[in-house]
């Protein structure tokens, strides 16, 4: 089976900005409660002519331009979200038509929660092997503002809006491991369509608990995976949930804290979206570049939790 490496980049951000100020004035909060306890002083929510469909063509064009590639050589198309407008069709089908893929190609969701993206590579990894296809586009987007209790302040202040997307190529060399698992759990839960609408809970201490165990556990993992230490990585992506959870997992792994990229204090939780975000400005900001191996970890709702050793390479 063939490994995969990302040769181009792109993301999207949802047009208003909500500070912790603003959200102080809609539900009992501050920005010293919220910044102390997430890291998180701003996120975006989606404008009036903006949703996930939007958000995730925008992510995927620039992508598309970061990487060189033509509509027409796409060969898969996969998405992570929760929060697409419908159930069906798909938002990827959704990408696919807007621009203009080809029809004889796989596209489909994949629900994840904050692990979508990188559940994402690893099945798009798939169905380049299976399809002999070369190219493939991975998005991971959300529109969690629709989702929202603005009277709950334990998760209305964490959460925001944006897209990331990655093009990756098959390749016969470089370094590629993955881990994925899940434990099933109501942790984090969003109803499914009724009458009510559908909003995220979530218990916060038992997500906390369980992501400083599934960070360091996938981040062992691939390294006996791939035989390698950190200190062989350039730079870590994790899942930008809160800036308390990497730090503790930094400390505990007696890692260096200069490798894990951190951008929740901008964007907030945007669950599936916020790996490839984050790993967007990575990218655009000189921290990686074409030879470099990146770590991308996420953990989230299901609960779920994934892993990915990847390269970053240049189109062939």
């Amino acid at each position: 089976m063939k490994n995969i490496e990302i040769i181009g980049t792109g993301m999207a951000e949802a047009k208003r900005q909500i500070t912790n100020d603003d959200l102080a004035n809609i539900v009992e909060t501050s920005d010293e409660w919220i910044t102390s306890r997430t890291g998180i002083k701003t996120r975006r929510f989606c404008g009036e002519d903006e949703d996930a469909t939007s958000l995730a063509i925008e992510a995927a064009k620039n992508a598309i331009a970061s990487a060189g590639v033509k509509p027409e050589e796409i060969d898969c198309v996969v998405c992570g979200t929760l929060s697409g407008e419908y159930v069906v069709p798909a938002l990827a089908c959704l990408v696919q038509r807007e621009l203009g893929f080809r029809e004889d190609i796989p596209v489909l969701d994949v629900n994840a929660a904050c692990s979508g993206f990188i559940y994402g590579l690893e099945v798009a990894r798939g169905l380049l092997n299976s399809t002999d296809g070369h190219i493939g586009l991975v998005i991971g987007c959300e529109h969690l503002s629709r989702l929202l209790d603005m009277e709950d302040r334990n998760t209305c202040v964490l959460f925001g809006d944006g897209a990331g997307a990655a093009i990756i190529q098959t390749t016969d060399s470089g370094v590629y491991e993955s881990v994925l698992g899940a434990r099933g759990g109501y942790e984090i839960a969003v109803e499914g369509p009724g009458e009510v609408r559908s909003t995220i809970k979530m218990d916060g201490k038992a997500v906390f608990k369980f992501a400083v165990e599934a960070i360091p556990k996938c981040v062992t993992t691939l390294e006996d995976k791939a035989e390698i230490t950190l200190d062989d990585v350039d730079m870590v992506v994790c899942h930008q949930a809160n800036s308390r959870i990497i730090d503790h997992c930094v400390r505990k792994m007696h890692a260096d804290s200069e490798k894990f990229y951190k951008n929740m204090d901008r964007f907030g939780n945007t669950s599936a979206a916020s790996v490839p975000m984050a790993l967007d400005e990575v990218c655009k900001n000189g921290l990686a570049k074409v030879g470099d191996t990146l770590m991308l970890v996420g953990f989230g709702g299901g609960l779920t939790w994934a892993g990915v050793l990847i390269r970053i390479g240049e189109k062939k």
